[in-house]
């Protein structure tokens, strides 16, 4: 019975976080209502409230997921030690291309509210020592000593990912209509794009 009941609020709470996460990317926080989110998730609203006692430890929770899936998931890719520079190219290139595809509006969520409220929500948040300790960077620090030739900036290394990679899922309105194509067409790029955006990082670390 405990477990049932377990499972159950398990149950419902991802219900109310994948409605907040719909309505969130939709409106973002500052025109999200709580009462928003427990209609999308078909609940009223004391039972929203019972599980998440305000529309800000919500949304943070969603924003920390959110941000959890757009960056530290790849500190596995980046720390693993069986793969060479240019495997860990192909792997970083797939894993945000598999992400994006199944999460097409995630980069524009997060890029919205950290241009809103950037303050507080990367005061929490780590980035360089996760790039900067990674066995990626030590693999290109080594590569670019033995090759002798200046490293790039890290910053522009992220730069170069994220624009080539990211930047499409942004603008892929865009994209769709100057291509006159549509998702089936922009999906069809983006694997496309599996195979090109390595080479494409690859050719601006050798010019480093």
């Amino acid at each position: 019975m405990a477990n049932t009941k377990a499972l159950t609020e398990r149950s419902t709470e991802e219900k109310i976080k994948e409605a907040a996460r719909k309505v969130f990317t939709q409106k973002g926080y500052a025109a999200t209502r709580t009462r928003d989110i427990a209609e999308e998730a078909d609940i009223n609203l004391a039972l929203l409230n019972y599980y998440f006692r305000s529309k800000e430890k919500l949304f943070n929770l969603i924003m920390f997921e959110s941000f959890g899936t757009f960056i530290y998931g790849l500190k596995e890719v980046l720390n693993n030690r069986t793969t060479s520079l240019d495997e860990k190219l192909v792997d970083i290139v797939n894993h945000y291309i598999d992400m994006l595809t199944a999460n097409p509006d995630l980069p524009l969520f997060i890029m919205s509210e950290i241009r809103t409220n950037s303050d507080h929500l990367l005061s929490n948040i780590v980035t360089r020592d996760f790039i900067l300790d990674s066995y990626f960077f030590e693999q290109y620090q080594e590569e670019s000593a033995a090759s002798q030739r200046e490293p790039l900036n890290p910053l522009q290394l992220i730069m170069t990912i994220v624009g080539t990679v990211v930047f499409p899922f942004i603008a892929s309105p865009l994209i769709k209509k100057l291509g006159d194509t549509d998702q089936e067409g922009f999906d069809k790029l983006m694997q496309e794009r599996r195979e090109l955006a390595p080479k494409w990082i690859r050719a601006i670390i050798n010019t480093g």
